[in-house]
């Protein structure tokens, strides 16, 4: 799927040949390989490997499986050599963690353009997915990443790492939500992929053994306006597709929007179902066939 019509991304430990083969066997709309925080430094070498090497295979068996690595910040001296382990397998995109603002995403697009060179890859195919809350310094950029590089895909957030890079003890309220900088990072995050008109995607759902939450969790991220979510088992996919995928009745209304704007193309409004609708509406009927329309194709 593209980009910005990915409703799922499940993580999978890059130093796991089991845990990827489960993750790639998974319904999700795209997996991401991880070779920062679940891989230990003296393991990462051996993790490059192995994700270089299932990158390898699936494109040489002609799979179309959209493929992400996480590699670790660039601001570690495991960054450049994840780089340099994984380009030439031509992965789907990177996904950055702990950025400091734009000019992170411009510095990982230098290096990419320079390893698809060598790689013969064409020039500009790696996507990047930022996580873009996991530093105090990034969430003061949160509006600025409108044109920093047309590989940006989208914008994604987190918010334990957040929470120790401030050193917080606990990032959530005596109520077990997550307290008021989180919430705002959460907010920040997806206003600023919409401002620079790119996809946000919700951050993953701990408790994966609660479908029930995972589900209430997707869909309160569906209604915020995050246009997919991160995973980090296969069981929660199910749930997070159910909430991002548009329904039959979400269609069949935003066709009927569409078809009333279009029987009064003058007006700036129009009455349906007994409610005034205006060009907001008819943007969100818009949106809402143009994701169904990504995801049956």
């Amino acid at each position: 799927m593209s980009g910005a019509a990915f409703r799922s991304l499940l993580f999978a430990p890059g130093d796991s040949l089991r845990k990827i083969a489960k993750a790639l066997a998974s319904a999700a709309d795209g997996v991401i390989l991880d070779l920062e925080d679940s891989v230990a430094d003296a393991a990462k070498p051996a993790a490059r490997d192995v994700v270089r090497q299932t990158l390898l295979a699936a494109r040489a068996d002609g799979s179309k499986r959209a493929i992400w690595v996480r590699i670790n910040p660039l601001s570690t001296t495991h960054a450049l050599p994840d780089l340099a382990a994984i380009v030439a397998g031509g992965p789907t995109g990177i996904m950055l963690p702990k950025i400091t603002g734009p000019g992170d995403v411009r510095v990982l697009a230098h290096y990419l353009r320079a390893l698809e060179t060598q790689a013969n890859i064409e020039p500009g195919s790696i996507r990047i997915l930022p996580v873009a809350t996991e530093t105090p310094q990034a969430v003061f950029t949160l509006g600025q990443f409108g044109g920093v590089s047309s590989r940006l895909i989208g914008l994604t957030w987190g918010a334990e790492d957040l929470a120790a890079a401030i050193g917080a003890s606990t990032n959530r309220d005596d109520a077990g939500a997550l307290s008021h900088t989180y919430q705002l990072a959460r907010s920040l995050c997806l206003l600023g992929a919409h401002a620079a008109g790119i996809a946000a995607i919700e951050t993953a759902f701990m408790d994966f053994r609660n479908a029930d939450a995972v589900a209430a969790y997707a869909a309160r991220g569906r209604k915020d306006g995050f246009s997919g979510m991160l995973a980090i088992h296969p069981d929660q996919i199910a749930p997070i597709h159910a909430a991002f995928t548009p329904s039959a009745e979400d269609i069949g209304f935003a066709e009927r929007v569409v078809g009333a704007f279009a029987a009064n193309p003058a007006a700036g409004t129009v009455g349906l179902d007994g409610k005034m609708l205006d060009m907001p509406h008819l943007k969100q009927a818009h949106q809402v066939l143009a994701l169904a329309a990504v995801i049956r194709a």
